[in-house]
């Protein structure tokens, strides 16, 4: 054995003996190598092996600019030489408030203030607290109930995995807080009744948050929570409509509207925040991940200055915050970020090239195990189905054989980094870094196309 391979194999028993990964189930490392990811490079990942992939997930809708940005590290670099950390809790630092000028300018509306957290569960957690502080302080103190969408995922802290819609994920730590709701989402592929009318589906869709609204009664809801495009369950994007009934709903009965947009935000759907590309302006935003194209971490709750007026009076706190909160280093790469987007054009390109990206995945329709192929800007799903005229999904069984048995190591094997998974309706999502073109499409494409070929005769 060379003295290469003697290296990776102790990394990956380092790996399953100490490193607890997130997510995971460790007990298949067991006896298997931990896939060790060593370098990037635009939109391509190597292996302790060498082994090259396509990273077709942008590694977790993250890395927009891509891998392996010099000036990025660079910023880093100086940046932690200068100031490598302070808090923001009563102090402030130039990163930190200029980062938080530069996101106001982009959000919608009266968008002002940016409360700064590390991550998007975190921004999600904090949107909560201060809705319910929010009505307190305004003489509203029992609206504190938030509705969200079946099959949502809005993050793991306690009070975001509550407004998490994933009963799966949730079981293993109840009882989680009080009062979030459930109504349904925008998956119109499973909804035939309004197959035809997507306007008319949206109104339904967005008509079941005033029901739920309704039925716990309007002084007690404080806020619905809506990804622009959701994430679990496979890209389910908004029908025609749907957002601006639902602003309307909102307003009528003095409920916040969180855009919850961890995923959807920088670029991912080709606008910086996604709210402006459905046209509606929510009374926060939730937002993390491509803000620094994940070259360090950093997250935010963008507020709406009504809602911060009451904080900034008297001797008002919000009491809450995070040690990195607005970490010096981490504001100072997203700025650098920010600035290569508007240097490189990367949301025009987004724009651009999205009906391309579209157009090379519908390719896989005339495959038997397609059902849907769906999603925004660079961010699709594609559904898997047994059977294309009645739409049936897997069973629990052929999940655990097909999509996790097989397909998620075929399609890494063949080179492709991307997401199968059954949270919902099993499914494949693509979400490259925005610099990706039509020659990253059509690799993608070949790629599916082979392993899920396979994967129908395992069915």
């Amino acid at each position: 054995m060379s003295a290469d391979a003697v290296a990776n194999k102790d990394l990956s028993k380092s790996a399953y003996d100490h490193l607890w990964m997130h997510f995971t189930r460790m007990s298949s490392y067991e006896k298997n190598p931990v896939p060790t990811i060593v370098r990037g490079e635009g939109e391509y990942i190597w292996d302790s092996n060498g082994r090259k992939y396509l990273d077709g997930l942008a590694g977790l809708f993250v890395v927009q600019a891509g891998h392996g940005r010099k000036e990025l590290a660079e910023v880093a670099r100086k940046q932690a030489e200068q100031l490598a950390f302070f808090p923001i809790w009563s102090y402030a630092h130039p990163m930190a408030i200029e980062l938080a000028e530069r996101l106001a300018s982009y959000a919608p509306g009266d968008l002002n203030k940016v409360f700064f957290t590390t991550g998007g569960g975190e921004a999600v957690e904090t949107a909560w607290k201060l809705a319910k502080q929010y009505f307190k302080l305004t003489g509203e103190p029992t609206k504190y109930k938030v509705i969200s969408r079946a099959v949502a995922y809005h993050g793991t802290p306690q009070g975001a995995l509550s407004i998490t819609g994933l009963p799966a994920l949730k079981a293993p730590f109840e009882p989680l807080v009080p009062g979030t709701h459930k109504v349904p989402n925008t998956n119109i592929y499973r909804a035939p009744i309004f197959g035809d009318d997507p306007e008319a589906f949206g109104r339904w869709c967005a008509d079941q948050i005033e029901q739920q609204i309704l039925f716990e009664g309007p002084e007690t809801v404080a806020a619905v929570f809506l990804e622009p495009v959701q994430n679990a369950g496979g890209c389910f994007p908004p029908p025609p409509g749907y957002f601006q009934r639902v602003r309307e709903i909102c307003d009528q009965y003095n409920v916040l509207l969180v855009s919850d947009e961890t995923i959807c935000a920088f670029g991912r759907l080709g606008t910086m925040f996604a709210c402006d590309k459905f046209d509606y302006v929510p009374d926060m935003i939730t937002c993390a991940k491509g803000m620094t194209s994940g070259y360090s971490p950093i997250g935010a709750c963008i507020i709406s200055d009504r809602l911060a007026e009451p904080f900034y009076k008297q001797d008002n706190t919000f009491l809450h915050g995070y040690t990195f909160g607005g970490h010096p280093v981490s504001a100072a790469v997203g700025l650098a970020n920010l600035d290569l987007f508007e240097r490189e054009g990367l949301n025009k390109h987004v724009l651009e090239n999205e009906n391309a990206f579209l157009t090379t995945l519908q390719k896989l329709h005339d495959l038997p195990i397609v059902g849907d192929v769906r999603g925004n800007g660079f961010f699709y799903g594609i559904e898997l189905v047994t059977d294309k005229a009645t739409k049936a999904s897997f069973t629990d069984e052929q999940c655990e054989r097909v999509l996790y048995g097989f397909l998620s190591k075929a399609l890494f094997e063949n080179g492709l980094y991307c997401r199968a998974d059954d949270r919902g309706d099993p499914v494949i999502q693509l979400s490259p870094p925005l610099t990706a073109d039509q020659s990253t499409f059509d690799e993608i494409e070949q790629i599916l196309r082979g392993v899920l070929t396979e994967a129908w005769t395992k069915l």
